[in-house]
């Protein structure tokens, strides 16, 4: 599998560059992409359906609820699939979303990271 510009610096930058990331969307008031993009990573890795309603629910009270604390910019078609979902949600339930803030952030945010003074001086610490 090719890796996106976004994924082949990110992934090799790991914990430091998901942190320094964070705290560039921070500073942009973007923040909570990252965050929910990582949340559903964890949501996949759930072990039971109950383990996995639990996050869905944590993950659309925070995220995806209109007027949520950290609400993502999704399409209402999107949001509407998810709350039609989040009963009985399966391994999938945040997929549409995921990708929609992933090309956000790799399109977007990322492009400007990569610019910024903070991800020149994480380079220079490498």
């Amino acid at each position: 599998m090719k890796l996106s510009r976004f994924q082949s610096v990110c992934v090799p930058l790991c914990a430091a560059g998901q942190l320094v990331f964070e705290d560039f969307l921070r500073t942009e008031y973007s923040e909570e992409n990252l965050l929910f993009w990582l949340a559903c990573e964890d949501y996949k890795k759930a072990a039971s359906e109950t383990e996995r309603a639990e996050a869905a629910k944590r993950i659309y009270a925070e995220f995806v609820e209109v007027d949520a604390p950290r609400q993502i910019n999704i399409d209402c078609v999107t949001r509407g699939e998810i709350s039609e979902n989040i009963a009985q949600p399966g391994p999938n339930c945040f997929d549409r979303a995921q990708s929609l803030i992933y090309g956000l952030m790799e399109n977007d945010c990322y492009p400007r990271f990569l610019k910024s003074e903070i991800y020149q001086a994480l380079l220079e610490q490498q």
